[in-house]
């Protein structure tokens, strides 16, 4: 019997699979950007192959800053997945107007309060199946 995983934790970005590649080609370049709607204007988090206010397709890429605040955060000792050595910071960061749901890398967990500004730091995961490397959003204290 053959059994697939449901879930896979890293999302499949590679421009086979999702038509938000453009978010992971530019996270791999140090970038955070996300989509705004050609019809409205609306940015969003995360970034969307539509948009939620006017229901339009048609979308611009834009960059984001590289900082931000933490808004919220929690520390994970254990029961991590398998390669994600602990304790890891799991935090939401406000960046400009949008709360991305992120990691903070590189810094003390006892160390890290509501309202500490942080940078971008995107952290690489493991490669998609055809190889392309594969990022996540992370952050460092400043």
């Amino acid at each position: 019997m053959t059994y697939f995983r449901a879930v896979d934790p890293f999302p499949l970005e590679s421009a086979d699979h999702n038509k938000l590649h453009e978010f992971y080609a530019r996270l791999g370049q140090g970038r955070l950007s996300t989509t705004r709607c050609a019809g409205c204007g609306r940015t969003a988090w995360p970034p969307r192959a539509f948009c939620a206010e006017c229901c339009s397709d048609r979308f611009d890429w834009v960059d984001l800053p590289s900082a931000g605040t933490v808004h919220a955060f929690t520390v994970q000792a254990t029961g991590l997945p398998v390669g994600f050595d602990g304790p890891r910071v799991f935090a939401i960061v406000e960046v400009d107007g949008h709360r991305v749901f992120s990691i903070i890398v590189d810094g003390d967990p006892s160390q890290i309060a509501i309202g500490q500004r942080v940078s971008l730091k995107p952290l690489r995961v493991g490669d998609d199946p055809q190889g392309h490397p594969r990022w996540l959003p992370a952050f460092t204290p400043v």
